[in-house]
């Protein structure tokens, strides 16, 4: 960022010296190799300290609701076992997968898969990718080790993979860590990846049995899973790479001719030049100033889905910030939501059936509007296929898109300005299909809105954002009450991001973050009240301390509020930690009763409030207190 003058009137607090060496890695994110110039990326390195071999290693965690599993013992498969080592620009771990043969069930209510880590040393954050025969089951990222060592487990339901984890066929199982060791980054990422099978021991409720029989595929597991991904061998991850705004990645295929549903599953994350794209700097803002190596093309990015030439889906992603992100002591032990497990996002292609059926190839392909180098994508397709007719046939009825709509204001001087970014984006689509069901209409709608205000003035950079995204899908069956699911998406991000200059080469940085992920899902889109609500809200302060481009000291502070509220199933969490200690920790899974918080500046409110210097700098204390 550009530099600005000392504040003279911002004296470092005196208690900041008293602090410990708080950390032995480097403080910038590195999910890949690449280093990148970016607001939010530092290149500092932490001072070497000792390894005190009595601290035990630490625990960390990311901050979500447990899986709903049936009180049997599960039919148990360890898949892969290895260490990380030097694995970038390397093939990806391979293993062969076979359901357990002496697993005495033939069903299972779920299915789920349990990534185990553990890490001693000195290692950036990294990247990595788990598939089985192409088809990604899981994207994550590692935790940032200490001198003596931490350990992780990251627990996904993979149950709507059931159709490629039952096969009695011999299949590949593929991880990709991109990992470098040398005498600076000692860290070996030793890991232990394992599935549960849970017996189906309970009758399915009434209400998604009837929904599971009536043709619409809603409330049931697909029986064909098609990769949308790079095919082995490869050094490095099965994901496509974006490069730029003109980069489209498409690949060819072709569909059985008895579907009857399709649902596009798509993963997404972000790197090198735009790892913190909300707070890229418009390129008006960058060509005025003469500046080189920062990050352009404003803060706005979509992934587009387009069907032979033709936009079928968007996904504005969730603005996951990786372990070593902005200030990596605020994500120890608590990460940052959505680090350990990336979102995916679902897109209803249903309607495009009609087109699909022809029994011909078709191109399906990904792009990112505004990318710079660089996004990893790629997808699955879940396909309905009618067990009791070899041919469906469909028709696309109607096919509405509004343009993506973008408004911005940019107000600057010199280096110090204001920049308000606004889009919108419709799609929604209409076909029926015949089967042996009958002809069932499907109508899909996704409505997204977006807002981005940043302010710069010198070295502080304020970003306010928040992402809308509503997707909607209603099933309508002759002679039968329609069927509809609805989810409504809010994701918030705002960070306050300012290095002061103390003299004699030492630097102050501060850093507030909040990352917000609400959801309603309507099983009835016409309901008054959700079938499920999530409310998930992080909020972080941190201070650091920095000489010769040395972190000296620092302290960080996380509190969350995760609360989850699905009818019969309740989960709430609040949990504070700072510097690697956990302040307190409250778990509820009472519906009928609202879960205490203890939060002092007011995380229940969904809009945070912009931080202050004067509040990080002299809130500030040592780990004892004082």
């Amino acid at each position: 960022m550009p530099t600005k003058p000392s504040m003279a009137s911002f004296t470092l607090n005196p208690l900041l010296y008293l602090l410990p060496l708080l950390f032995l890695d480097p403080l910038f994110s590195q999910a890949n190799l690449h280093n990148s110039k970016t607001l939010l990326r530092s290149s500092l390195f932490s001072q070497p300290s000792s390894t005190n071999e009595t601290i035990p290693p630490a625990l960390f965690f990311e901050v979500t609701k447990p899986i709903q599993v049936p009180h049997t013992n599960p039919c148990s498969l360890t898949v892969l076992q290895h260490d990380f080592g030097f694995t970038y620009g390397k093939s990806p771990v391979l293993a062969n997968y076979n359901f357990p043969s002496d697993c005495p069930f033939q069903e299972f209510s779920k299915i789920v898969l349990e990534w185990n880590a553990t890490c001693k040393g000195r290692q950036f954050d990294r990247i990595f990718g788990v598939w089985l025969s192409g088809v990604e089951l899981l994207r994550s990222c590692t935790a940032e080790p200490r001198a003596t060592g931490i350990f992780w487990t990251v627990k996904k339901d993979v149950t709507r993979y059931s159709s490629l984890l039952l096969s009695n066929k011999t299949q590949t199982f593929a991880v990709y860590l991109g990992n470098l060791v040398d005498k600076t980054y000692t860290g070996v990422y030793h890991v232990n990846v394992s599935l549960y099978f849970y017996p189906a021991v309970e009758k399915m409720d009434l209400f998604k049995e009837k929904r599971r029989n009536l043709g619409s595929g809603i409330d049931s597991e697909a029986d064909l899973i098609i990769p949308f991904s790079r095919d082995l061998p490869l050094n490095d991850g099965l994901w496509y790479e974006i490069q730029n705004s003109n980069d489209v990645k498409v690949k060819k295929f072709q569909i059985p001719q008895n579907v009857y549903r399709a649902v596009l599953e798509v993963y997404v994350s972000f790197h090198e030049n735009d790892e913190f794209w909300y707070g890229n700097l418009p390129n008006e803002y960058i060509a005025a100033n003469n500046l080189t190596g920062y990050a352009g093309n404003g803060p706005f990015r979509e992934v587009v889905v387009s069907l032979d030439g033709d936009v079928i889906g968007a996904v504005w992603p969730f603005t996951v910030v990786f372990t070593g992100g902005i200030n990596p002591l605020l994500w120890r032990p608590i990460s940052a939501i959505g680090s350990f497990d990336l979102p995916t996002y679902d897109i209803e292609i249903t309607p495009f059936l009609g087109n699909l059926l022809d029994g011909k190839p078709h191109n399906l392909s990904f792009s990112v509007t505004n990318a710079l180098n660089v996004w990893y994508i790629d997808a699955n397709l879940h396909l309905w296929l009618d067990s009791k007719s070899e041919k469906t046939e469909g028709k696309l009825l109607q096919y509405d898109i509004v343009p993506l709509g973008v408004s911005s204001v940019l107000d600057f001087k010199g280096l110090n300005g204001t920049f308000i970014t606004n889009t919108t984006r419709f799609i929604s689509s209409t076909g029926w299909v015949t089967s042996s069901y009958g002809t069932v209409t499907t109508k899909a709608t996704q409505d997204l809105s977006y807002s981005n205000t940043m302010v710069i003035n010198g070295n502080l950079q304020i970003i306010d954002q928040v992402t809308h995204s509503n997707d909607s899908v209603n099933v309508n069956i002759p002679a039968l009450n329609a069927i509809s699911k609805k989810s409504l998406k809010r994701f918030l991000f705002y960070m306050y991001s300012d290095e002061i200059d103390q003299g004699n080469d030492t630097s102050l940085s501060v850093a507030n973050v909040t990352l917000g992920f609400k959801e309603k899902k309507f099983n009835d889109a016409d309901a008054g009240s959700p079938s499920s609500l999530l409310r998930n809200l992080q909020k972080g302060k941190g201070v650091m301390v920095v000489k010769d481009n040395l972190v000296v000291r620092g302290v960080a502070s996380t509190q969350q509020s995760y609360n989850y509220h699905g009818g019969k199933f309740c989960y709430s969490r609040n949990v504070s930690s700072s510097n690697y200690t956990i302040l307190y920790d409250e778990v509820g899974d009472t519906c009928n009763k609202r879960s205490k918080s203890c939060f002092l500046f007011g995380l229940r409110r969904w809009w945070p409030v912009p931080a202050r210097r004067a509040f990080l700098a002299s809130h500030v204390v040592d780990p004892n207190g004082n």
